[in-house]
């Protein structure tokens, strides 16, 4: 392995409390097809995962943190150093995942193919194989992100190599020099949906996202957010807001946003009959009050847009997503009343 191969990619992982976990991950990034670096952000683990990584792992590089800075926070330092360090690409691994041999390679090669490709996402399956958790994002006309085909059966209905509108931040390629120009991951979403954020911020850019299933990764489904009660939703209804308020073309607004109201007022209203008052109307706070700074860089977002509101409309799914099973019950209440 030359130097110069290796420098081309960096692989961050971001890892809280993960320490009986990493062992697999890294073992399995460690033995890629293509060369690599790793680069792993210790984001204030209390379960001895420093001592295991500068033990266990000497070819690792490791980022250490007092204090969590959540999915966005934690790869945006790792994210920076491969940037100092003069890296052309850098993909993202959680540290509840698995990768197939070839994961990396098959994701240079895509990006290599087309320089306007700006992420390359793997077929992202359960940690058996089993099922699927992504196949890359979409963005829907309800203002609500999906994993396209999470939770079916894996099958060959995913296999042919595709444009998706977003990269799952969990076993992904990013293009250095479009983090360059349309910024890093937005640190107040903390978690969940700063990759649509990110990945829309792209599209309007002018990048592409590409799906490719011959790269696979295989994943321990919330097995880090899941531990904590509550946090899922109240990410969710904290995040969704902004990005829309900051990426969606105000020609689409019409329609797109009166769903989307539908669809979060039904969100919320999920949560409190499950018990959570308390964190949605945490949730809901925290997003308006940030809400101003979203709306500014909303004003900068847009002006440095290079496509139409057609194109990004030709991207979205204009439907409800195929897992938003609660929206799509009361749509069809509604319907059937009239």
């Amino acid at each position: 392995m030359t130097a110069e191969a290796k420098k081309r990619v960096a692989v961050v992982v971001p890892n809280w409390n993960g320490r009986e976990m990493l062992g697999e991950c890294l073992d399995s990034l460690l033995a890629q097809s293509h060369p690599l670096t790793v680069i792993v952000v210790e984001n204030g683990s209390r379960d001895g995962s420093w001592e295991y990584l500068t033990e266990t792992y000497p070819q690792v590089t490791v980022i250490p943190h007092s204090t969590n800075l959540g999915f966005a926070g934690g790869v945006n330092s790792g994210i920076r150093l491969a940037i100092a360090d003069g890296f052309e690409f850098v993909g993202l691994f959680n540290n509840d995942a698995v990768a197939a041999e070839d994961w990396l390679a098959e994701l240079v090669t895509a990006a290599d193919s087309n320089s306007t490709v700006g992420m390359v996402t793997a077929k992202f399956l359960s940690i058996d194989g089993h099922h699927l958790d992504s196949t890359g994002d979409f963005y829907s006309s309800w203002g609500i992100p999906f994993a396209r085909g999470r939770g079916e059966v894996a099958s060959s209905k995913y296999d042919d190599d595709t444009a998706v509108f977003s990269a799952s931040g969990g076993a992904s390629l990013y293009r250095i020099s479009m983090l360059r120009q349309i910024g890093l991951f937005d640190e107040d979403f903390f978690a969940y949906f700063e990759d649509v954020d990110l990945s829309f911020r792209a599209q309007l850019a002018g990048w592409s996202v590409e799906y490719v299933p011959g790269s696979m990764a295989f994943h321990r489904i919330s097995a880090t957010s899941g531990r904590v009660k509550g946090f899922a939703i109240h990410q969710t209804i904290k995040n969704l807001p902004w990005v829309l308020w900051k990426n969606l073309p105000i020609e689409l607004f019409p329609a797109v946003f009166p769903r989307f109201c539908v669809a979060y007022v039904s969100m919320i209203f999920g949560a409190v009959t499950r018990g959570d008052s308390r964190g949605a109307a945490g949730a809901v706070g925290r997003s308006i009050l940030l809400l101003p700074k979203k709306l500014r860089q909303r004003s900068a977002i847009q002006r440095s847009s290079v496509v139409s509101a057609a194109h990004i409309k030709e991207l979205m799914l204009w439907d409800i997503p195929p897992t938003a099973e609660r929206l799509r019950g009361l749509r069809d209440r509604l319907v059937r009343r009239r």
